[in-house]
């Protein structure tokens, strides 16, 4: 059944996106929680015309542009340690007695456990 109440719908919008358990969530994670709540003809160009009238998204609203996307698709590794990635964990204070000051991580792809 659809919401044609507008003191409800709005009631709806602000908890969704004013409270303060909203934060500065994206706007899909926002629409995601009112769809969750109930559903209304156009809901979606009511939330997005809530959202575009907050002062507070204005002011602090992220840099919009290209998404990221993976140039290639990684494959799944068929066994342990077929695909492994490491990076350098580095700038830590020194410590032990050799004062080592950075780690190097491995990353087990096939099971996604790290090895220090």
């Amino acid at each position: 059944m659809a919401l044609t109440d507008r003191a409800l719908i709005n009631t709806i919008l602000t908890e969704c996106h004013d409270s303060v358990a909203s934060g500065l969530l994206s706007e899909y994670i926002k629409l995601e929680r009112v769809k969750n709540y109930s559903w209304w003809p156009n809901w979606t160009k009511d939330v997005a015309e809530y959202f575009q009238t907050c002062d507070r998204c204005k002011k602090e609203k992220r840099a919009t542009g290209k998404k990221f996307e993976m140039m290639i698709q990684i494959q799944e590794p068929k066994s342990p340690w077929e695909i492994a990635h490491m990076d350098w964990v580095t700038a830590l204070p020194p410590g032990g007695d050799r004062s080592y000051n950075a780690y190097l991580v491995l990353v087990n792809r096939y099971r996604k456990t790290p090895m220090f």
